[in-house]
């Protein structure tokens, strides 16, 4: 399997777990508040992330200064995506939370200014187009209805994500930043943001049912450790906007559990709604590949060449590919 394809099947992985957290996230809220459901999904994913590196090898632990300076701010911006989205989960359907957020894949290139190549062709948006218009079918298949409280959350959800995945791919790519130590700081963040709002919920929390638990423990280790981790892996492989349109697979995923597990009806329009996301999002991804791999005709680029190595100052035996 050649790279592009290794890290888009990894992409495609991360949607459908974040298509199937929906369900989780909206059986663990029935049973416990949401910020402190938010609080044990940051808790048990730090106490996750912190054993992964400590198991590691010895002169991986530390963290270095650029590791820090991304952790911070992409921790808070984490956070508030699952704090707007986990509110919206519990105000709406698991289908409708997970076809609304989807939106991402046409507000990230907008936010994405990151790219070296230019603005991005029309046809990019065409395929984004579809891929909106699978969202409606998709959603009208579901019993479309006026929005409430909880979709308008989920669009909230859905802008911040935007800029959430747009930064990630400025903070991250043509530098020594290790996914693991950026995930781990970004943990943190969340739980000491988290903690003060969930403390005096925490006896609820030491008393809940194992099936609660089951929810939280898959949350945080497969919907949070697992998921930032490949995400942060794969969008410093690839652009934010190619990750952005694989990651908007996730309402098919969500559609099919909803569909499998939370008692959802799958209709003609649903099968439609799911067949024009796919093909959208393929189309989509041809065409961000295609024009990132146009040469450079920016006016750096008549000045020679545009890519230059440099010595990470945090890791000194790194060198990384910066582009001036």
């Amino acid at each position: 399997m050649s790279d592009v394809r290794r890290t888009d099947a990894v992409l495609l992985l991360v949607a459908l777990v974040w298509g199937s957290s929906y369900l989780s996230a909206q059986t663990a809220t029935a049973a416990l508040p949401v910020l402190l459901v938010l609080f044990a999904r940051y808790g048990l994913s730090a106490v996750a992330c912190l054993g992964l590196v400590v198991s590691g090898r010895r002169g991986s632990r530390r963290w270095t200064r650029a590791e820090l300076r991304a952790g911070l701010p992409l921790g808070v911006t984490q956070a508030a995506v699952l704090l707007v989205e986990t509110y919206g989960v519990a105000h709406t359907s698991a289908a409708n939370a997970g076809l609304i957020i989807s939106l991402t894949i046409v507000l990230t290139p907008l936010l994405d200014r990151g790219g070296r190549h230019g603005s991005l062709p029309v046809s990019f948006f065409a395929a984004t187009a579809v891929c909106v218009l699978a969202v409606g079918l998709l959603m009208s298949g579901n019993g479309f209805h006026a929005p409430r409280i909880g979709d308008l959350l989920m669009l909230g959800a859905a802008v911040i994500r935007a800029g959430h995945v747009a930064l990630v791919g400025r903070f991250t790519t043509g530098r020594a930043i290790r996914p693991l130590q950026l995930t781990t700081v970004q943990t943190l963040v969340g739980t000491a943001l988290f903690l003060p709002a969930a403390a005096l919920d925490l006896p609820t929390l030491v008393h809940a049912d194992p099936a609660t638990w089951a929810q939280l423990v898959y949350l945080a280790l497969f919907c949070s450790v697992f998921a930032f981790l490949a995400q942060t892996w794969a969008v410093q492989r690839t652009s934010a906007s190619r990750a952005s349109l694989l990651l908007g697979t996730e309402p098919v995923w969500a559609v099919a559990v909803g569909v499998a597990l939370g008692g959802d009806r799958f209709t003609p329009l649903t099968g439609i709604g799911a067949a024009l996301m796919v093909a959208g999002t393929y189309w989509g991804q041809a065409v961000e590949r295609a024009h990132r791999g146009t040469p450079d005709l920016s006016p750096t680029s008549s000045h020679g060449p545009a890519d230059t190595l440099s010595k990470d100052p945090e890791c000194p035996s790194t060198t990384t590919l910066t582009t001036t």
